[in-house]
């Protein structure tokens, strides 16, 4: 499971570099969708307890990745909050 996440994350992170200029114009409030954003949120739910907030926060990462690959920044950003917010209440 953590080699499909590093495997998404890495491939997160050449669409980032790629695409960084047009997420730019694509913004929104709360976790944007950057490589920044992706490393703190996926380092601060691999923290957490293993239980159903980590496991629906794993989820909402790797739909956050989808998303970014798929050059969908809104939806990207409200999975990424979405987990960020999972991590922070552990």
């Amino acid at each position: 499971m953590i080699k499909t996440f590093i495997a998404a994350a890495t491939m997160a992170a050449t669409a980032y570099a790629v695409a960084a200029p047009a997420q730019a114009a694509h913004h929104h409030m709360g976790v944007g969708c950057s490589g920044a954003n992706f490393g703190k949120t996926e380092a601060a739910v691999e923290a957490m307890a293993d239980n159903e907030v980590k496991f629906a926060a794993e989820k909402e990462v790797s739909l956050a990745q989808d998303a970014m690959l798929n050059n969908k920044w809104g939806a990207c950003g409200e999975h990424l909050s979405k987990a960020a917010e999972s991590s922070m209440a552990k």
